[in-house]
């Protein structure tokens, strides 16, 4: 199956990146901290909500953090495919804190409760099909609360060829700030183009709409990358 191997070489990847994510994340991803930000500055309820919180392809533990820092009730759960991941974020999350923690693929993960809130970020892009992306959105319209929100942080196409081809310019020089040119052609793009399966905003946000979201938007782009999502 097409879809087990790739996510089992993705995996793989996490695995051995799991130390090193948070630096290797601000070298690849323009704005990154900007990004997170965005989402969770969306994130409608007040401070002191028991909210109940998933983050789906969790990494280490970024936004989860965050989120734990402006909502210190919220009941927390975190997603990965990787086991090292979810032992980083534990970590950063810290002693005490009451995290469910699942290890799992998108493919093979079935939300079990009702959420309020899921978000995920540079995770998503590793649905491999159109449909793979639309059942994924319907999974999560399932899961959520009425009025619960979806919030997403994640890379994108450009809408025609010329567009993506300056998408794609302009990350590379960003990239170019920190990676050798070396490491960019022989690692990284090569990456993106192997493990990595992204669509246009567009596609995101007709299907969200399609799938019942209402308030669908785009909260923060910057070429590649954006942050968007709707409410149940």
């Amino acid at each position: 199956m097409e879809e087990q191997s790739k996510m089992q070489k993705i995996r793989s990847h996490f695995e051995e990146e799991a130390k090193e994510f948070d630096q290797i994340i601000l070298k690849l991803i323009p704005y990154y901290k900007q990004m997170i930000e965005a989402l969770i500055s969306a994130i409608p309820f007040e401070k002191d909500s028991e909210i109940k919180v998933i983050d789906l392809g969790c990494g280490t533990g970024n936004i989860i953090k965050r989120i734990q820092e402006e909502f210190p009730n919220a009941k927390l759960t975190v997603l990965d495919l990787s086991e090292n991941m979810i032992e980083m974020t534990k970590l950063k999350l810290g002693e005490g804190n009451e995290v469910i923690c699942y290890i799992d693929d998108f493919y093979k993960f079935d939300f079990s409760q009702k959420y309020d809130v899921i978000v995920s970020s540079l995770a998503l892009h590793h649905l491999i099909s159109a449909e793979d992306k639309k059942v994924f959105y319907r999974k999560i319209y399932g899961a959520l609360s009425p009025e619960g929100v979806f919030y997403n942080a994640d890379v994108v196409l450009g809408s025609n060829e010329k567009l993506q081809g300056m998408y794609m310019k302009k990350w590379v020089e960003f990239m170019s700030k920190s990676c050798s040119r070396s490491e960019i052609e022989n690692a990284w793009l090569p990456k993106y183009r192997e493990e990595d399966s992204p669509t246009t905003l567009l596609n995101h946000l007709i299907w969200l709409q399609e799938t019942g979201f209402k308030d669908v938007d785009v909260i923060w782009k910057y070429y590649n990358y954006a942050v968007y999502g709707g409410t149940r």
